[in-house]
């Protein structure tokens, strides 16, 4: 028999047990799966029951990634489960020509003259966050870089500083992403059957009506921005709202509303993440920390902060904390547009397949000792894009990619500079699920030993 007629693996397990693994222990079950499947295998684990295909072989991905619009498709319309969060008419759950020029028109607002102005902004919101730190008080890291990234989110997006509209729309996000904050919570984004409005007090029913609220606030700054409009601000939302397409037409207001709440939900909450694993790391292995230091203090005192974004040692700490507990677990799902064959299995039009970037992080073949946090792996090779992947891939491959990266790193240089940590708590600290990121188990404490200012 020809190896292309093989019987794809595939995760027995009852199609409901597999989501609720899914759900509440998100890598074990993905251990579980590799154990027994290997690089490819067939699951069920999402609120519709429809099985999928998942895949953690570089080559496998490279295939996956780089045949967008030839084998595969990545349809916005089969991330529908984020629609209550982003609406319809954002870059997530666009398709085909209008979602390549969405794309296109954002993209500049994410890399060059762009970027190096957000740099400013990033070292003066944590130097003032450290500010209000007092001695010997216990923070909680996950928080305190959530105030971080979304400051500056709220500026690059909508160009808001501290003032009253910017303390009403934080809040309001901040209400709605409760709804996700556990595993268990997590359970009303990945079922949909479970997103019913019972009342005000209905976990639901609670996030509908924060929604609205949030909605409200958006759209009445959009209106007052269309009426007082001027082109010579650099925020994301002007630009939007002079945008035009092919046809000359202006964006609708549930157009800007829903990339607004896009950029919003994917540009903060995976970045104060990434940022708090960063300085648990940091603080948890001193060797890595003292390196940090020792590498930091060969710029001087007059540090300019692209070049401190350059620093290798520093470039290593960041890629490895986004390996070995990457914020999306999972790329973008595609989906088949003909016969395909992968890995010598023969897969049939239109079955979801997805790459396991968590999978891939933790091959030992790639990384040895792949549960352990070794920065030095990025200094000792370069990986491809198939390999290391944590912001996704193809045209799909997330925007916002290069401000994350730099927000990371001044972040985590800032913190070093300006004050002294001590972890506290049971360590070491677990990854849970927060929606569909992983995120530190209770949000990571830390006491504050002394500032170096």
């Amino acid at each position: 028999m020809a190896s292309y007629m093989k019987s794809l693996p595939t995760i027995t397990t009852p199609a409901s047990l597999q989501l609720w693994q899914w759900i509440n222990a998100p890598l074990e079950y993905l251990h579980k799966y590799d154990r027994q499947c290997g690089d490819i295998c067939a699951v069920t684990m999402s609120g519709s029951l429809n099985q999928a295909i998942m895949v953690s072989h570089p080559q496998t991905i490279q295939q996956l990634l780089t045949n967008d619009t030839k084998q595969f498709t990545a349809p916005g319309s089969i991330n529908q489960i984020l629609e209550p969060f982003l609406g319809q008419r954002g870059v997530t759950l666009l398709d085909g020509a209008e979602h390549r020029q969405r794309r296109q028109l954002l993209m500049p607002q994410f890399h060059g003259d762009k970027i190096r102005a957000y740099t400013q902004l990033i070292c003066a919101v944590t130097k003032d966050l450290i500010a209000e730190w007092s001695i010997g008080e216990t923070i909680n890291l996950r928080e305190q870089m959530q105030s971080i990234s979304l400051s500056v989110i709220l500026q690059a997006v909508f160009g808001l500083y501290k003032g009253e509209r910017y303390d009403l729309i934080r809040d309001g996000l901040l209400k709605v992403l409760a709804l996700i904050e556990s595993p268990l919570n997590a359970s009303f984004l990945l079922i949909p059957a479970l997103q019913q409005d019972l009342g005000a007090w209905s976990p639901w029913g609670k996030f509908v009506r924060d929604r609205a609220a949030l909605d409200r606030l958006i759209y009445r700054e959009i209106s007052d921005r269309r009426h007082n409009y001027d082109p010579n601000r650099s925020d994301i939302l002007t630009l939007l709202i002079g945008a035009q397409d092919a046809d000359g037409q202006e964006m609708t207001d549930t157009e800007l509303h829903d990339e607004l709440m896009t950029l919003l939900f994917a540009g903060h909450e995976t970045t104060a993440t990434a940022i708090s694993w960063a300085i648990y790391w940091v603080n948890y292995l001193p060797e890595v920390k003292q390196k940090l230091l020792t590498e930091l203090a060969t710029i001087g005192t007059d540090r300019d902060p692209i070049a401190i974004s350059k620093l290798p040692y520093l470039n290593a700490v960041c890629s490895e904390t986004l390996r070995i507990y990457p914020v999306a677990m999972l790329t973008f799902p595609r989906i088949t547009q003909e016969t395909v064959t992968l890995q010598g299995y023969e897969i049939e039009p239109g079955r979801i397949v997805s790459g396991c970037i968590y999978l891939t992080h933790h091959r030992e073949d790639l990384y040895p000792e792949p549960h352990l946090f070794k920065p030095e792996r990025f200094l000792e090779r370069q990986f491809s894009p198939y390999e290391y992947l944590p912001f996704g891939g193809g045209s799909r491959r997330c925007i916002g990619m290069a401000l994350a990266q730099l927000e990371l790193k001044l972040v985590l240089v800032e913190m070093l500079t300006h004050c002294q940590l001590e972890l506290i708590g049971k360590l070491p600290v677990v990854p849970v699920r927060r929606g569909l990121t992983l995120g530190p188990k209770g949000g990571i404490e830390a006491r504050v030993v002394s500032s170096i200012s």
